[in-house]
Protein backbone atom coordinates (compact mmCIF):
# COMPACT_ATOMS: atom_id res chain seq x y z
CA UNK A 1 0.00 0.00 0.00
CA UNK A 2 1.14 3.56 -0.76
CA UNK A 3 0.26 5.37 2.46
CA UNK A 4 0.98 9.01 1.60
CA UNK A 5 -2.29 10.79 0.86
CA UNK A 6 -4.40 7.63 1.16
CA UNK A 7 -7.75 7.14 2.86
CA UNK A 8 -7.91 4.47 5.60
CA UNK A 9 -11.41 3.02 5.25
CA UNK A 10 -11.06 -0.74 5.74
CA UNK A 11 -8.48 -3.20 7.02
CA UNK A 12 -8.94 -5.02 3.72
CA UNK A 13 -6.73 -2.35 2.17
CA UNK A 14 -3.73 -3.85 3.95
CA UNK A 15 -1.38 -6.66 3.10
CA UNK A 16 0.66 -8.29 5.87
CA UNK A 17 3.66 -6.12 4.92
CA UNK A 18 1.53 -2.99 5.35
CA UNK A 19 0.52 -4.05 8.84
CA UNK A 20 4.14 -4.69 9.75
CA UNK A 21 5.07 -1.25 8.38
CA UNK A 22 2.43 0.42 10.53
CA UNK A 23 3.62 -1.48 13.61
CA UNK A 24 7.23 -0.50 12.95
CA UNK A 25 6.27 3.16 12.77
CA UNK A 26 4.07 2.79 15.87
CA UNK A 27 7.08 1.45 17.79
CA UNK A 28 8.98 4.60 16.80
CA UNK A 29 6.20 6.77 18.23
CA UNK A 30 6.67 5.44 21.78
CA UNK A 31 8.98 8.25 23.07
CA UNK A 32 6.36 10.81 22.01
CA UNK A 33 3.28 8.91 23.16
CA UNK A 34 5.03 8.25 26.49
CA UNK A 35 5.91 11.94 26.89
CA UNK A 36 9.66 11.47 26.90
CA UNK A 37 10.06 13.53 23.74
CA UNK A 38 8.06 16.23 21.95
CA UNK A 39 7.88 16.69 18.18
CA UNK A 40 6.28 19.48 16.16
CA UNK A 41 6.58 17.75 12.80
CA UNK A 42 2.90 18.58 12.02
CA UNK A 43 3.13 22.19 13.17
CA UNK A 44 0.44 24.10 11.25
CA UNK A 45 -1.46 20.98 10.13
CA UNK A 46 -5.15 20.61 11.02
CA UNK A 47 -7.10 17.44 11.82
CA UNK A 48 -10.82 17.66 11.16
CA UNK A 49 -12.35 15.42 13.83
CA UNK A 50 -15.92 14.61 12.77
CA UNK A 51 -17.76 12.28 15.14
CA UNK A 52 -21.48 11.94 14.47
CA UNK A 53 -21.85 9.09 16.97
CA UNK A 54 -20.86 9.01 20.67
CA UNK A 55 -17.18 8.39 21.27
CA UNK A 56 -14.66 8.96 24.04
CA UNK A 57 -11.51 6.93 23.44
CA UNK A 58 -11.45 6.99 19.64
CA UNK A 59 -12.24 10.70 19.32
CA UNK A 60 -9.87 11.84 22.05
CA UNK A 61 -7.17 9.38 20.97
CA UNK A 62 -7.21 10.65 17.38
CA UNK A 63 -7.03 14.23 18.60
CA UNK A 64 -4.30 13.53 21.13
CA UNK A 65 -2.26 11.59 18.57
CA UNK A 66 -2.40 14.54 16.18
CA UNK A 67 -1.52 17.00 18.97
CA UNK A 68 1.46 14.85 19.98
CA UNK A 69 2.80 15.25 16.45
CA UNK A 70 2.46 19.02 16.75
CA UNK A 71 -0.81 19.48 14.84
CA UNK A 72 -4.09 21.17 15.77
CA UNK A 73 -7.58 19.70 15.99
CA UNK A 74 -10.98 21.08 15.00
CA UNK A 75 -13.94 19.03 16.21
CA UNK A 76 -17.50 18.45 15.15
CA UNK A 77 -19.50 16.18 17.47
CA UNK A 78 -23.09 15.07 16.89
CA UNK A 79 -25.46 15.80 14.03
CA UNK A 80 -27.10 18.60 15.97
CA UNK A 81 -23.86 20.59 15.89
CA UNK A 82 -23.32 20.30 12.14
CA UNK A 83 -24.95 21.55 8.96
CA UNK A 84 -26.09 17.96 8.29
CA UNK A 85 -28.90 18.74 10.74
CA UNK A 86 -30.02 21.39 8.21
CA UNK A 87 -30.12 18.87 5.40
CA UNK A 88 -26.61 19.23 4.00
CA UNK A 89 -25.34 16.15 2.15
CA UNK A 90 -22.21 14.21 3.02
CA UNK A 91 -20.83 15.28 -0.37
CA UNK A 92 -21.19 18.98 0.37
CA UNK A 93 -19.90 18.55 3.92
CA UNK A 94 -16.84 16.71 2.63
CA UNK A 95 -16.09 19.28 -0.06
CA UNK A 96 -16.25 22.14 2.46
CA UNK A 97 -14.53 20.64 5.51
CA UNK A 98 -11.74 19.06 3.51
CA UNK A 99 -10.85 22.60 2.51
CA UNK A 100 -10.30 23.43 6.19
CA UNK A 101 -8.28 20.33 7.10
CA UNK A 102 -5.18 18.36 6.13
CA UNK A 103 -6.66 15.03 7.22
CA UNK A 104 -10.06 14.00 8.60
CA UNK A 105 -11.02 11.35 11.17
CA UNK A 106 -14.72 10.50 10.92
CA UNK A 107 -17.30 8.34 12.71
CA UNK A 108 -20.85 7.94 11.43
CA UNK A 109 -23.69 5.56 12.38
CA UNK A 110 -24.46 4.43 8.81
CA UNK A 111 -22.48 1.67 7.11
CA UNK A 112 -20.56 2.96 4.10
CA UNK A 113 -21.01 6.60 5.08
CA UNK A 114 -17.33 7.29 5.69
CA UNK A 115 -16.41 5.86 2.29
CA UNK A 116 -19.09 8.06 0.71
CA UNK A 117 -17.65 11.08 2.49
CA UNK A 118 -14.09 10.15 1.50
CA UNK A 119 -15.06 9.95 -2.16
CA UNK A 120 -15.82 13.69 -2.08
CA UNK A 121 -13.02 14.74 0.26
CA UNK A 122 -9.97 16.61 -0.98
CA UNK A 123 -7.80 15.26 1.86
CA UNK A 124 -7.23 11.80 3.38
CA UNK A 125 -10.01 10.40 5.56
CA UNK A 126 -9.63 7.80 8.32
CA UNK A 127 -12.65 5.68 9.23
CA UNK A 128 -13.28 5.96 12.98
CA UNK A 129 -16.25 3.57 12.74
CA UNK A 130 -19.16 3.39 10.30
CA UNK A 131 -22.17 1.75 11.90
CA UNK A 132 -21.64 -1.96 12.50
CA UNK A 133 -19.33 -2.21 9.50
CA UNK A 134 -15.65 -1.52 10.32
CA UNK A 135 -13.26 0.23 12.68
CA UNK A 136 -9.83 -0.19 11.04
CA UNK A 137 -7.67 1.79 13.46
CA UNK A 138 -9.16 -0.15 16.39
CA UNK A 139 -8.35 -3.45 14.70
CA UNK A 140 -4.78 -2.29 14.13
CA UNK A 141 -4.29 -1.24 17.74
CA UNK A 142 -5.91 -4.49 18.90
CA UNK A 143 -3.53 -6.56 16.79
CA UNK A 144 -0.59 -4.42 17.92
CA UNK A 145 -1.63 -5.08 21.52
CA UNK A 146 -1.96 -8.82 20.89
CA UNK A 147 1.52 -8.89 19.36
CA UNK A 148 2.95 -7.08 22.38
CA UNK A 149 1.13 -9.12 25.00
CA UNK A 150 1.87 -12.59 23.62
CA UNK A 151 5.34 -11.62 22.39
CA UNK A 152 6.55 -11.44 25.98
CA UNK A 153 6.24 -15.23 26.16
CA UNK A 154 7.70 -15.89 22.73
CA UNK A 155 4.44 -16.38 20.87
CA UNK A 156 3.62 -14.81 17.49
CA UNK A 157 0.54 -13.69 15.59
CA UNK A 158 0.81 -16.72 13.33
CA UNK A 159 -0.76 -19.66 15.21
CA UNK A 160 -2.68 -17.27 17.49
CA UNK A 161 -5.54 -18.72 19.52
CA UNK A 162 -8.27 -16.17 20.24
CA UNK A 163 -11.82 -16.23 21.62
CA UNK A 164 -14.12 -13.34 20.70
CA UNK A 165 -17.02 -13.02 23.09
CA UNK A 166 -20.26 -11.02 23.06
CA UNK A 167 -22.23 -9.11 20.46
CA UNK A 168 -20.37 -10.32 17.39
CA UNK A 169 -23.16 -9.44 15.00
CA UNK A 170 -23.00 -5.69 15.58
CA UNK A 171 -19.44 -5.29 16.91
CA UNK A 172 -17.44 -3.49 14.21
CA UNK A 173 -14.22 -3.95 16.21
CA UNK A 174 -14.37 -7.74 15.94
CA UNK A 175 -15.45 -7.52 12.29
CA UNK A 176 -12.32 -5.56 11.42
CA UNK A 177 -10.09 -7.70 13.63
CA UNK A 178 -11.28 -10.91 11.96
CA UNK A 179 -10.58 -9.43 8.53
CA UNK A 180 -7.11 -8.37 9.63
CA UNK A 181 -6.33 -11.80 11.06
CA UNK A 182 -6.76 -13.22 7.56
CA UNK A 183 -3.31 -11.80 6.79
CA UNK A 184 -1.75 -14.31 9.18
CA UNK A 185 -1.54 -18.11 9.23
CA UNK A 186 -2.79 -20.93 11.39
CA UNK A 187 -5.06 -18.79 13.56
CA UNK A 188 -7.65 -20.54 15.75
CA UNK A 189 -10.76 -18.44 16.42
CA UNK A 190 -13.56 -19.28 18.84
CA UNK A 191 -16.63 -17.08 18.32
CA UNK A 192 -18.78 -17.00 21.46
CA UNK A 193 -22.23 -15.43 21.08
CA UNK A 194 -25.92 -16.23 21.37
CA UNK A 195 -27.52 -17.39 18.11
CA UNK A 196 -29.02 -13.97 17.30
CA UNK A 197 -25.69 -12.16 17.82
CA UNK A 198 -23.36 -14.49 15.93
CA UNK A 199 -20.59 -13.20 13.72
CA UNK A 200 -21.85 -12.44 10.16
CA UNK A 201 -21.55 -15.53 8.00
CA UNK A 202 -19.41 -13.87 5.34
CA UNK A 203 -16.75 -12.97 7.91
CA UNK A 204 -16.71 -16.53 9.27
CA UNK A 205 -16.39 -17.90 5.75
CA UNK A 206 -13.58 -15.48 4.98
CA UNK A 207 -11.64 -16.75 8.01
CA UNK A 208 -12.15 -20.37 7.00
CA UNK A 209 -11.27 -19.72 3.37
CA UNK A 210 -7.86 -18.43 4.43
CA UNK A 211 -7.15 -21.65 6.32
CA UNK A 212 -8.06 -20.59 9.85
CA UNK A 213 -9.85 -22.92 12.24
CA UNK A 214 -13.15 -21.38 13.40
CA UNK A 215 -15.45 -22.71 16.10
CA UNK A 216 -18.78 -21.07 16.96
CA UNK A 217 -20.26 -21.55 20.43
CA UNK A 218 -22.72 -20.10 22.92
CA UNK A 219 -20.87 -21.45 25.97
CA UNK A 220 -18.33 -19.12 27.58
CA UNK A 221 -16.42 -21.35 30.00
CA UNK A 222 -15.50 -24.16 27.63
CA UNK A 223 -14.64 -21.70 24.86
CA UNK A 224 -11.94 -19.81 26.78
CA UNK A 225 -10.04 -22.80 28.17
CA UNK A 226 -7.31 -23.04 25.52
CA UNK A 227 -6.74 -19.60 24.03
CA UNK A 228 -4.06 -16.92 24.16
CA UNK A 229 -6.55 -14.03 24.05
CA UNK A 230 -10.08 -13.53 25.35
CA UNK A 231 -11.45 -10.54 23.47
CA UNK A 232 -14.71 -9.43 25.06
CA UNK A 233 -17.13 -6.92 23.54
CA UNK A 234 -20.04 -4.98 24.98
CA UNK A 235 -23.65 -5.36 23.90
CA UNK A 236 -24.13 -2.83 21.09
CA UNK A 237 -27.52 -1.73 22.37
CA UNK A 238 -27.65 1.28 20.03
CA UNK A 239 -27.93 -1.17 17.10
CA UNK A 240 -31.13 -2.79 18.45
CA UNK A 241 -34.60 -1.62 17.49
CA UNK A 242 -35.82 -1.57 21.11
CA UNK A 243 -34.22 -1.49 24.54
CA UNK A 244 -36.22 -4.56 25.52
CA UNK A 245 -34.65 -6.53 22.69
CA UNK A 246 -31.17 -5.54 23.80
CA UNK A 247 -31.86 -6.25 27.48
CA UNK A 248 -32.53 -9.95 26.88
CA UNK A 249 -28.82 -10.40 26.07
CA UNK A 250 -27.36 -8.09 28.71
CA UNK A 251 -24.87 -9.78 31.02
CA UNK A 252 -25.08 -13.05 29.06
CA UNK A 253 -21.32 -13.59 28.99
CA UNK A 254 -19.71 -12.09 32.08
CA UNK A 255 -16.08 -12.93 32.72
CA UNK A 256 -14.92 -12.59 36.32
CA UNK A 257 -11.84 -13.67 38.25
CA UNK A 258 -13.44 -16.92 39.42
CA UNK A 259 -14.31 -18.02 35.87
CA UNK A 260 -10.88 -16.91 34.66
CA UNK A 261 -9.06 -18.90 37.35
CA UNK A 262 -11.10 -22.05 36.78
CA UNK A 263 -11.16 -22.09 32.99
CA UNK A 264 -8.34 -19.99 31.47
CA UNK A 265 -4.69 -20.83 31.04
CA UNK A 266 -2.49 -18.86 33.49
CA UNK A 267 -1.21 -16.36 30.90
CA UNK A 268 -4.42 -15.82 28.94
CA UNK A 269 -4.68 -12.13 28.03
CA UNK A 270 -7.99 -10.31 28.50
CA UNK A 271 -8.88 -7.58 26.01
CA UNK A 272 -11.86 -5.29 25.39
CA UNK A 273 -12.16 -2.29 23.02
CA UNK A 274 -13.99 -0.31 25.72
CA UNK A 275 -16.23 1.05 27.03
CA UNK A 276 -17.06 -1.93 29.20
CA UNK A 277 -20.50 -1.89 30.77
CA UNK A 278 -20.15 -1.13 34.50
CA UNK A 279 -23.82 -1.70 35.33
CA UNK A 280 -24.43 -4.61 37.70
CA UNK A 281 -26.56 -6.55 35.21
CA UNK A 282 -24.37 -5.94 32.18
CA UNK A 283 -20.72 -6.40 33.04
CA UNK A 284 -18.76 -8.19 30.34
CA UNK A 285 -15.59 -7.92 32.45
CA UNK A 286 -16.12 -7.79 36.19
CA UNK A 287 -14.30 -5.24 38.34
CA UNK A 288 -12.67 -8.09 40.26
CA UNK A 289 -10.40 -8.55 37.22
CA UNK A 290 -8.88 -5.10 37.68
CA UNK A 291 -5.87 -6.42 39.60
CA UNK A 292 -5.29 -9.30 37.20
CA UNK A 293 -1.96 -8.58 35.45
CA UNK A 294 -3.30 -10.21 32.29
CA UNK A 295 -6.08 -7.63 32.00
CA UNK A 296 -4.70 -5.62 29.07
CA UNK A 297 -7.62 -3.28 28.40
CA UNK A 298 -5.87 -0.12 29.53
CA UNK A 299 -2.59 -1.00 27.80
CA UNK A 300 -4.78 -1.63 24.77
CA UNK A 301 -6.29 1.86 25.04
CA UNK A 302 -2.83 3.42 25.45
CA UNK A 303 -1.73 1.72 22.25
CA UNK A 304 -4.37 3.70 20.39
CA UNK A 305 -2.05 6.71 20.58
CA UNK A 306 0.85 4.83 19.03
CA UNK A 307 -1.19 3.41 16.18
CA UNK A 308 -3.00 6.63 15.33
CA UNK A 309 0.22 8.63 15.47
CA UNK A 310 1.71 6.09 13.07
CA UNK A 311 -1.23 6.41 10.67
CA UNK A 312 -0.99 10.21 10.65
CA UNK A 313 2.78 10.11 10.11
CA UNK A 314 2.40 7.66 7.22
CA UNK A 315 -0.55 9.37 5.56
CA UNK A 316 1.03 12.83 5.78
CA UNK A 317 4.43 11.39 4.80
CA UNK A 318 6.46 12.71 7.74
CA UNK A 319 7.78 9.46 9.24
CA UNK A 320 11.41 10.31 8.50
CA UNK A 321 11.03 13.87 9.80
CA UNK A 322 9.52 13.15 13.23
CA UNK A 323 12.82 12.87 15.09
CA UNK A 324 14.41 15.89 13.42
CA UNK A 325 11.62 18.10 14.79
CA UNK A 326 11.91 16.74 18.34
CA UNK A 327 13.15 17.77 21.77
CA UNK A 328 12.94 16.47 25.33
CA UNK A 329 9.88 17.34 27.40
CA UNK A 330 10.21 20.11 29.99
CA UNK A 331 7.36 19.15 32.33
CA UNK A 332 6.72 16.43 34.90
CA UNK A 333 5.24 13.38 33.17
CA UNK A 334 4.44 11.33 36.26
CA UNK A 335 5.95 8.07 35.02
CA UNK A 336 2.63 6.96 33.53
CA UNK A 337 4.14 4.45 31.12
Amino acid sequence: MHFAGSHILSVQQFEKEDVERIFTVADRMAPYAHRRRVTNVLDGAILGSMFFEPSTRTRVSFGSAFNLLGGEVRETTGFENSAIAKGESLYDTARVLSGYSDVIAMRHPQEGSVAEFAAASRVPVINGGDGSNEHPSQALLDLYTIRSEIGASGRKLDQLRIAMVGDLRHGRTVHSLCKLLCQFSGVQVVLVAPEALRMPAEIVENLRSTGHKVLESDQLEESISAVDIVYSTRLQEERFSTQEEADQYRGRFCLNQSIYTRHCEPNTVIMHPLPRDSRANGRELDDDLNDNPNLAIFRQADNGLLLRMALFALILDVVEQVDTHARDVNWYTGGRF
